[in-house]
């Protein structure tokens, strides 16, 4: 088999890159080691820019998103139980739209069905070779039968623990990263939101997050220590905590219920430089994790795959190597720059165990100066929402 681009992974960053090229006439076949299942049932959250959300109309993925989507127009942060709202309409005259990483998935997946594009779920044994040189390959097994494809490209959109990075000899690849000593314990619920928009609490006793999926179903976090276990958390005991760890108002106003879905989720920053060896490139987390307080993963592996899609657009319609020459660059000035937001957010929002009385107060002096400073607010809007000046155009179709 031969193709132009051949696409490790099926996650939302593999399918909007895929449908971005398919749009400009370019050949892609998406290789993927799960089932369509499993992809589609990986419950995911999504607080999408508008940044994002423009690519996913140029992608003719958005109809559901612009029909389901909530769009906010601002966040509150809870800092020892006072609460301030963020107008970022009126700081910045931007939003955001809460709309589940799953469901960008989903839309993107149905697109490229209707399409006929090439996508090949449950593959073993994928190997990437001579994307050092002109000719690079993929070989991967399916049903016990071997395969090859010839490309021009490799993109490596397989996520944290794909093979993609994997491949790239350990010399070539620097790495940075950060673990967290605590963890996100999320619950969903079938109730409506406690508030119209997110509400991020800082408490004695530890962060938490009241968010949404919908109007009628809602996610909630509260930090725990890393090796904490999900069997030692009953509902009761977690509507308890947070209900410790919001505002007497908004603890007054939560509804409760029986979960549906339980989980903690460590919190980690990682980087990988370059993004380009040769012909194979990274994006999304093959590249780089966020802890999820900023609200830039998803975002961020949109933005990879925008600038991405770009740059081999370019090749094809001009034979320019211009773009793929600056991939690497130009998304790592964006993905630090999102590393930076969420790990001040989580510096700010969190009980951090090396936090002293002396730190404490000054968390409390960087919330008053949210509260207090136009110009403060208006850059954390400006992060939150994200850069105006990172968003991508795409030629036309």
């Amino acid at each position: 088999m031969r193709t132009q681009v051949v696409i490790i992974g099926a996650g939302p960053a593999g399918l909007l890159l895929g449908r971005l090229l398919e749009l400009q006439g370019i050949e892609t076949v998406i290789l993927e080691r799960k089932s369509r299942d499993y992809v589609l049932g990986r419950i995911r959250a999504g607080v999408l820019e508008e940044g994002t959300v423009e690519l996913l109309e140029r992608a003719g993925a958005a109809q559901r998103l612009h029909a389901e989507g909530l769009v906010h127009g601002g966040v509150e942060l809870s800092f020892g139980g006072e609460r301030h709202r963020f107008d970022f309409k009126k700081l910045i005259g931007r939003t955001v739209t809460v709309y589940g990483q799953t469901e960008v998935t989903h839309d993107l997946m149905d697109a490229r069905d209707a399409s006929g594009a090439h996508s090949i779920y449950e593959v073993d044994d994928v190997s990437l070779h001579g994307f050092d040189g002109a000719s690079p390959t993929v070989r991967y097994v399916k049903d016990g039968v071997g395969h090859e494809i010839a490309c021009d490209f490799i993109a490596g959109c397989d996520g944290f623990h794909g093979v993609s990075r994997a491949s790239v000899p350990a010399t070539a690849l620097t790495t940075y990263e950060r673990a967290y000593p605590f963890g996100w314990l999320g619950v969903l619920v079938e109730k409506p939101p406690v508030s119209d928009e997110l509400i991020y609490a800082n408490h004695e006793r530890g962060f938490a997050l009241c968010s949404q999926r919908s109007h009628t179903r809602s996610r909630y976090y509260v930090q725990v220590p890393v090796e904490e276990r999900v069997q030692d958390w009953s509902d009761d005991r977690f509507w308890d905590e947070l209900r410790q760890r919001l505002d007497p108002e908004t603890a007054e106003r939560l509804q409760t219920g029986p979960s549906i879905e339980k989980s903690v989720a460590p919190l980690r920053s990682f980087v990988a430089e370059p993004l380009r060896f040769g012909r194979l490139f990274l994006a999304g987390d093959a590249a780089h994790i966020v802890p999820p307080t900023g609200a830039k993963g998803l975002n961020l592996a949109v933005h990879d795959v925008g600038l991405l899609a770009n740059a081999l657009i370019e090749f094809y319609r001009e034979r320019s190597e211009t773009g793929i020459a600056h991939y690497s660059a130009r998304a790592l000035l964006h993905i630090w720059n999102a590393e930076r937001f969420s790990w001040w957010m989580t510096s700010i929002l969190h009980r951090l165990p090396e936090l002293d009385d002396f730190g404490r107060r000054l968390q409390r002096a960087e919330f008053d100066h949210l509260r207090q400073s136009d110009a403060a607010a208006s850059a954390f809007a400006e992060n939150y929402t994200g850069k105006a000046g990172s968003r991508l155009q795409l030629g036309p179709a």
